[in-house]
C-alpha cells in the first residue's frame, strides 16, 4: 500500500472563527482610527499617532511573520541573518516603545490616554491573531494542493498500467 494512500486529514480554521477574527480587527482598527480622529490637541500630535499606529500594525505582521517562518527550527533561508532577527524585533519593539512614549507625553485627559492605549493594544493583539490565521490557512492551502497533487498522480500512474 502507497504511503499517502491512508486518509489525510487538513486542520482548518472554523467559518466562525475566521469571522470572528476579521470582526476583532476590523474593530480594533475602527476604535483606532476614532480616537485617533477625535484626537484632542495638535495636528502634529495626531498625526505622530497615526505614523506610530501604523508603524507598530506593521511591525507586528512582520513578527508575525518572522516568528512562524522560523517556528519549527528549520534551516534559516538567506534573509533571516542575526542582523534581520535584530532588524524585525527591533522595529516592533522601537515601534510600541514610540508610540507608547508619544502616548504618555501627550498633553490629553487619562480617559482618553486609556481609551488610545487599549485601542492600539486591542489592534496590535488582533494583528497576531490575524497574521496567524491567514497563515493558518495558507498553508492549509498548499497542503490541499499537494495531497491533489499526489491523488491525481496516482491515479494517472494507475491509469497508465
Amino acid at each position: 500500500m502507497h504511503p499517502f494512500s491512508s486518509n489525510v486529514s487538513i486542520q482548518r480554521d472554523t467559518r466562525a472563527w475566521q469571522v470572528q477574527v476579521w470582526v476583532s480587527f476590523g474593530l480594533a482598527v475602527f476604535l483606532c482610527a476614532t480616537g485617533l480622529t477625535w484626537l484632542p490637541g495638535q495636528a502634529l500630535d495626531r498625526a505622530f499617532m497615526v505614523m506610530g499606529y501604523v508603524f507598530c500594525l506593521s511591525a507586528a505582521f512582520v513578527l508575525a511573520k518572522f516568528v512562524r517562518d522560523n517556528q519549527s527550527g528549520a534551516v534559516l533561508s538567506a534573509g533571516d541573518t542575526p542582523m534581520w532577527k535584530l532588524v524585525v524585533w527591533g522595529g516592533f519593539f522601537t515601534a510600541m516603545g514610540l508610540t507608547g512614549w508619544g502616548l504618555l507625553r501627550m498633553d490629553i485627559s487619562e480617559t482618553y490616554k486609556a481609551f488610545l492605549g487599549v485601542s492600539w493594544l486591542f489592534l496590535i493583539s488582533s494583528a497576531f491573531t490575524l497574521a496567524k490565521t491567514l497563515r493558518d490557512r495558507h498553508e492549509a492551502d498548499l497542503a490541499e494542493a499537494r495531497l491533489q497533487g499526489r491523488r491525481e498522480a496516482r491515479a494517472e500512474a494507475g491509469a497508465a498500467q
